[in-house]
């Protein structure tokens, strides 16, 4: 399971390096993730590792990464 949900972090990372900020729904279509569990296991990993900076605008939430 920790093998997978790296795996994963990875196809967000590089998702959010391409394309830049964009929403949770995006992001999943951009990674082809078939779950919200899959999506929010890989933002944890990241957000753990202060890969992720997230913003909230008009009740939406948006992530990017910080390098």
């Amino acid at each position: 399971m920790v093998k997978t949900i790296g795996t994963n972090a990875g196809l967000v990372w590089n998702a959010l390096d391409k394309l830049g900020k964009m929403d949770p729904k995006a992001l999943k279509k951009a990674t082809k993730l078939r779950t919200d569990k899959e999506l929010y296991a890989a933002i944890g990993w990241l957000a753990k590792e202060g890969k992720l900076h997230f913003e909230e605008r008009d009740g939406e939430l948006y992530l990017d990464l910080i390098y």
